[in-house]
């Protein structure tokens, strides 16, 4: 009920900021919340943007939205702050309330105002930028970052696959120089709300303005690539046991992008289900997150009926499963997706184990 909303100080907005299918930007949300709110909105009152959007989109669609409805001017008669969430979800260390924190607005008073809201309930530093623009930005670049490096070690993986080496070992090697080295490690896709995504908004923003981001599209085509990279690295391991994917009992292990979290946004594991469904295998899949989603209802139950195993998820129940446990229900491949698994414990043992780069 918006009605709920009347009367109010301050409007939060905090909905998703999803892409397309051809992975442009889905503002729908945003602008559908902006025309909510802008039907209570007063003189003296402001709206505080937390959705993900790329710069530009408070100055060019929200403010000359809220402007268009009302009849008033923004940075005059009310004002808009964008503060972009921060959160890692399943962190017990790191939540809303102790996570820094950026806030710009339309103007620096109504930026002091909206920063010292947030500073009487959080903890962490409260950021003051310049403007919205550059507040925007901040979250962005945040993500990119992260996707940009996860590709650069993704890439890492499948020349390391090809050379020989665990990288693994390499980037615990790397680690420990104590400066300008920052680990990130493979898997079989980058998932979540705000990683896979995010880029493209910076992309389709950029594209309008004719920059060409050829780095963050590349970064988002080897990252999108790993999903069948790792289907790849299983019908490699059964080829040498005379086996094709088709009709073969395999188990996919986690649904959920994030280990013990149930949030499947984005996940990869949804595109390794969907390529081994349409390659014919006799797929069982187990998440305890999504037992809804699951063909069984028990890791055990789904162990028993498999010969492969593919990891698209590291659970807490799935680190502790061994060669000897593996061994037990029959299982005689393991394609560690997340590299969650004691990959020396496999050697020798007869069930063979790949993880990605390792």
């Amino acid at each position: 009920n918006p009605d709920i909303i009347a009367d109010s100080d301050i409007y939060f907005i905090c909905v998703p900021t999803p892409v397309l299918n051809d992975y442009t930007p889905d503002l729908n949300p945003v602008k559908n919340a902006t025309r909510t709110v802008a039907g209570y909105l007063q003189k003296g009152q402001c709206i505080v943007i937390e959705s993900t959007i790329n710069p530009g989109v408070c100055d060019e669609i929200v403010i000359p939205m809220l402007e268009d409805i009302t009849g008033m001017k923004a940075g005059i008669d009310f004002d808009v702050a964008h503060c972009p969430e921060r959160i890692n979800l399943g962190d017990p260390k790191w939540n809303v309330y102790n996570i820094p924190r950026n806030v710009g607005s339309t103007s620096k008073e109504a930026t002091k105002k909206i920063a010292d809201f947030y500073r009487q309930f959080i903890t962490g530093e409260i950021n003051e930028m310049p403007d919205l623009k550059t507040a925007e930005a901040t979250k962005i670049i945040e993500n990119t970052f992260r996707d940009i490096n996860i590709a650069f070690v993704n890439e890492l993986a499948k020349s390391f696959d090809v050379l020989g080496i665990d990288l693994i070992t390499v980037i615990k090697g790397a680690s420990n120089k104590p400066f300008a080295f920052m680990p990130h490690y493979p898997g079989c896709g980058v998932g979540g709300h705000c990683i896979p995504v995010d880029p493209y908004y910076l992309i389709e923003r950029a594209k309008q303005s004719g920059f060409d981001h050829k780095y963050l599209k590349l970064a988002r085509k080897i990252n999108n690539s790993m999903p069948a990279y790792t289907v790849e690295l299983l019908s490699d391991a059964l080829n040498n046991l005379q086996k094709p994917i088709k009709n073969t009992r395999i188990a996919l292990l986690g649904l959920s992008y994030k280990a013990d979290v149930g949030d499947i946004r984005e996940s990869p594991s949804l595109i390794v289900r969907k390529i081994l469904e349409d390659k014919g295998a006799d797929l069982r899949v187990y998440d305890p997150y999504f037992l809804e989603m699951s063909t069984d209802k028990s890791l055990e139950a789904t162990l028993d009926k498999s010969e492969a195993l593919v990891i698209c998820t590291d659970h807490n129940e799935f680190r502790n499963l061994s060669p000897s446990i593996l061994a037990k229900y029959g299982i005689k491949v393991v394609i560690d997706g997340k590299n969650c698994l004691n990959k020396e414990a496999f050697a020798g043992s007869g069930v063979y184990y790949k993880g990605i780069g390792r």
